[in-house]
């Protein structure tokens, strides 16, 4: 991108909205309450011919710099130094308060572009609040409506005027397509696992907010982090509760969005808390990660803050393979990420996991295994008929996907379709990934014809 835009404001006055509204997706969560967007969030924005990166950050509050909301605000700044022109919010509605006037100054004080933005002015909202709002010295203001997409035409020009270098090469970049695409990677754990920490340990910085408090994570973040010539784009997520427990719509909204972050991802972290580890809920996560087809790392963080038992590693092999038997040879760390132990090791299991989760064999190959299958151990008789199955062959990768063709198909006992998994697992080195096997008649070719007397 050839440069980047943070959208700063105090709590609810639409900076998550004008923030899907420029990415062109509900990427971060909105809601009336305010102080819902706490992580500083990036995504790609498009304005017209402009592309560039904007930053959607937690409303401005007055705050100890230690207390949740300090960390917050610390976010924020952290945003605004990087950002090379800041689009400072008010809300048209309500007018100008003492917290915008005293944000303002700061904004003048990060010495960068800036372009206030009333927010909320669709009709005639804004018509007592813009006069108003030339007090805060940040120049002309911009009327808006992120909600309806009213007054992005005049958002442009004021970035074009605020950037002109920087806008006008902006659709130039032609590096952006010459990139390769990311390895996605969600980590996702109950709440209080150590998710964010983790994050920033492997970034070097504190990037996402961590605190002792659970659910402080909301929205699904995802950064951008090299790994040994890897590029990953890595989604932290909020802790997901057992579903009976999740009352609040807010954190209906987290849940959706930690969810999506696993629809989309290739390689999911589920991380789990050492001092309990495989309770019922990080196994319902790791089965929920296994139906939608990711590549599976189970990382067991914390493990600074237990004393270790001798042979405490194959403990945990043979339990993970007990309760989890759909991904037998699932990659298991122990790790601090407080400590930054065990990191690397999480890391290179990422990439393994990536690597055999885009794993194929060939057609050749599957039907010699499933010929010596078959022979050691041949299908069960259904009606006293044996079943007979002809060949096999991977259509598909990511997750890898297998059709087994038989002339009664729907007939092959689950215990069986198991047993050839496992199978395909051991024979072409497919651990820990899920397998898809597919059961596909074979058409009869005698089928519709007229019986000779």
């Amino acid at each position: 991108m050839s440069f980047t835009v943070a959208i700063v404001g105090r709590p609810n006055v639409g900076k998550s909205t004008l923030f899907n509204r420029l990415v062109g997706a509900r990427r971060a969560l909105v809601d009336d309450l305010p102080g819902v967007t706490r992580d500083r969030r990036e995504g790609d924005a498009k304005l017209g011919d402009l592309t560039f990166k904007v930053i959607d950050t937690a409303g401005l509050e007055d705050a100890d710099r230690k207390s949740l909301s300090g960390k917050m605000q610390a976010q924020t700044k952290a945003a605004m130094a990087q950002a090379d022109a800041v689009l400072f919010l008010i809300d048209a509605r309500t007018g100008m308060t003492a917290a915008d006037r005293g944000f303002a100054d700061l904004v003048r004080k990060s010495g960068k572009p800036a372009i206030l933005v009333a927010n909320k002015s669709e009709g005639r909202a804004g018509e007592t609040s813009l006069p108003e709002s030339y007090g805060l010295g940040l120049g002309d203001p911009v009327a808006l409506s992120a909600e309806h997409g009213e007054g992005l035409a005049d958002l442009y020009a004021a970035l074009r005027q605020a950037l002109p270098a920087a806008t006008a090469q902006s659709d130039r970049n032609a590096d952006v397509q010459d990139r390769p695409k990311p390895i996605r990677v969600a980590v996702v754990g109950r709440p209080n696992t150590g998710k964010s920490t983790l994050i920033n340990r492997l970034l070097g910085e504190e990037r996402l907010l961590t605190g002792p408090e659970a659910g402080i994570t909301r929205d699904a973040i995802a950064v951008d982090h090299a790994w040994q010539g890897y590029a990953l784009r890595i989604h932290d997520t909020a802790g997901l509760r057992r579903r009976s427990r999740v009352a609040e719509k807010l954190e209906k909204l987290s849940v959706a969005d930690a969810l999506n972050a696993i629809r989309f991802a290739e390689v999911v972290i589920v991380l789990v808390d050492a001092q309990s580890p495989f309770e019922e809920q990080d196994i319902r996560i790791a089965d929920l990660v296994e139906r939608q087809g990711r590549a599976v790392v189970l990382g067991i963080n914390k493990m600074d803050l237990i004393d270790r038992q001798p042979n405490a590693q194959r403990w945990l092999r043979e339990e993970v393979d007990r309760v989890l038997p759909q991904l037998k040879g699932l990659p298991v760390v122990t790790l601090s990420a407080h400590r930054g132990e065990g990191v690397e090791r999480l890391m290179n299991a990422v990439i393994e996991a990536y690597a055999v989760w885009n794993r194929r064999a060939p057609t050749a190959a599957l039907n010699r295994f499933l010929a010596q299958a078959v022979s050691q151990h041949p299908p069960p008789a259904v009606a006293g008929r044996r079943l007979r199955l002809n060949y096999m062959t991977q259509p598909k990768s990511r997750p890898p996907t297998f059709v087994l063709f038989s002339s009664r198909a729907s007939s092959l006992p689950e215990t069986y379709r198991r047993y050839l998994i496992n199978g395909l697992r051991e024979t072409f080195d497919l651990p820990g990934t899920p397998i898809r096997l597919t059961l596909r008649a074979k058409a009869n070719p005698y089928a519709g014809r007229k019986r000779r007397r």
